[in-house]
């Protein structure tokens, strides 16, 4: 089992999606929920594809981490 950072982004109308360690794996969706979902297909699909094509799958190494901030007005 791995476990692969994801980043979702606020855009116009959605949502937009991709994983920092599977560049190319992307998704959109209507809500962070479904983004979320479609996403984890994504994954599934690349790593599929990854696998079918003899590419070694890559190990996750991105970190996801929050800083807290004074915003001055």
């Amino acid at each position: 089992m791995k476990r692969y950072a994801i980043v979702i982004e606020k855009a116009e109308a959605n949502y937009g999606g991709y994983v920092p360690d599977l560049p190319g794996c992307v998704a959109t969706g209507a809500t962070v929920e479904e983004t979320e979902q479609l996403l984890h297909e994504a994954i599934a699909l690349h790593l599929a594809g990854m696998r079918e094509d003899g590419v070694p799958i890559p190990e996750p190494s991105s970190v996801v981490d929050y800083l807290e901030m004074e915003v001055c007005a």
